[in-house]
Parts: structure tokens; C-alpha cells; sequence
């Protein structure tokens, strides 16, 4: 599959993965009729300890909440998708837009978990990558080359052109504490942050709710 950083897929569904190699962000397909969503930070391809001296922190050093909005690469659906991180337990939830679902990543647990609210469902399962760019590092893993600076969501931002593991380019811009503001594959903006909050988040935000049905997870 073409993909990097951020690539949204459409089927009948909508969503976001990494390219080979990295899998630090993942493709979730989740049950009753809610849409596929995926993290919007981390990814790499593998490379030598020397290419990965000058590039981007791609994990924010600062607990965050950012509102993006995502396109898909045919331009015909548009979501918006909230992010919110905590520094402290590396752990990071997502809420689609309109969408009983949320998905929050445990890194020191290497798990992932989809909460469904509205059929009162969880579903446990290990997350898609087991490592991580310590925050406060220059990415470990992945080609980039410096193209100027950009402003997305009243931030700044160094865009960064980076490959994935097919070769495909795509144009991603991080501010300097780790924030992905946005991305754009074919010239086109597949992923843009609309608001970025650097707030306290409290281990309440990633909690699962009681009371909820274990199921297995769903299989594409």
C-alpha cells in the first residue's frame, strides 16, 4: 500500500497508516459502522544512524491536543479527527468526529484499545509498532531532507520531505517540540492541524470506561 507518515486510505471507510518499516501509527478497522482512524505522529523508514542525524522530533516533548482535519487522496472526504497526548505515560487518544469510537495507545504497554461507547464494546490488542522515538529525539528511523518553514494552525513549522518504503514522497511539517501540523502527498494537503493546544491532559482522558463487553478485535 502507497503510504507514509499519514496516508489516508478510502474503501468504504476512512482512516490513516504508516509506511513499512516504522508501523508506529496503524490502520484500525472498527466495528458498528465507525470509520478506520489511525495515529497522526510517528513513522519512519529504516535507515542508517547517519540519515537519521538531521531530522525532524516527531514525538511531541509536551502533552497536546490537536484537532486535524483529514482528506482523502481522491479529495472526496473530509473528517476531522482530535489527538491528545500525554508525555508522562506515553499514551495518546483519538476521537473521529462524530463517532461513538476512540482509540487510545499505550506505549509502555504495547497496547491498543477500541472503545466503542455506543454498543458499550472494547477490543484489546497489541499496538501496531513496539517502539518509539523518545520524545525530546530527532527521529531514529527514515530519510528526510529540509525544504523551509511553514506556518499550519497559527504554529510554526519545518516541512520535511521524506520517503517511504516504496519510494513515495510526501511533505511533512513538525514544529520544534514534536507536533505533526501537516502533510501532503501529490501536492495535495491529505492532513492539516486546525488547532493545537499545548494543555495538561489528565490520566482521566485515557482511561476506558467501566462496565464494557471485551470482544475480539475486528479483522479487515
Amino acid at each position: 500500500m502507497r503510504r507514509h507518515m499519514v496516508r489516508l486510505t478510502q474503501a468504504d471507510k476512512m482512516g490513516l497508516s504508516q509506511p513499512k518499516g516504522s508501523r508506529a501509527v496503524h490502520v484500525l478497522r472498527v466495528s458498528g459502522g465507525a470509520l478506520i482512524a489511525g495515529v497522526l505522529v510517528w513513522c519512519g523508514v529504516t535507515v542508517t544512524p547517519a540519515q537519521a542525524q538531521d531530522a525532524p522530533f516527531i514525538t511531541p516533548s509536551a502533552d497536546t491536543d490537536v484537532l486535524y482535519e483529514v482528506t482523502s487522496p481522491t479529495g472526496d472526504a473530509v473528517m476531522k479527527q482530535r489527538m491528545r497526548w500525554q508525555v508522562s505515560s506515553l499514551r495518546q487518544r483519538l476521537d473521529p468526529e462524530n463517532s461513538p469510537v476512540f482509540m487510545i495507545t499505550s506505549w509502555p504497554d504495547h497496547t491498543l484499545t477500541v472503545v466503542d461507547e455506543g454498543r458499550k464494546r472494547e477490543s484489546v490488542m497489541p499496538a501496531p509498532s513496539q517502539g518509539l522515538t523518545p520524545p525530546g529525539k530527532p527521529a531514529m528511523t527514515g530519510t528526510y531532507a529540509r525544504l523551509g518553514g511553514s506556518v499550519v494552525a497559527g504554529e510554526q513549522c519545518t516541512l520535511w520531505r521524506t520517503k517511504d518504503a516504496d519510494g513515495h514522497s510526501s511533505d511533512v511539517c513538525y514544529t520544534a517540540d514534536g507536533i505533526l501540523l501537516q502533510v501532503a502527498q501529490g501536492g495535495q494537503i491529505t492532513v492539516r492541524a486546525l488547532t493545537v493546544s499545548r494543555t495538561a491532559q489528565p490520566d482521566s482522558v485515557f482511561a476506558v470506561p467501566a462496565g464494557l463487553k471485551t470482544e475480539a478485535p475486528a479483522t479487515p
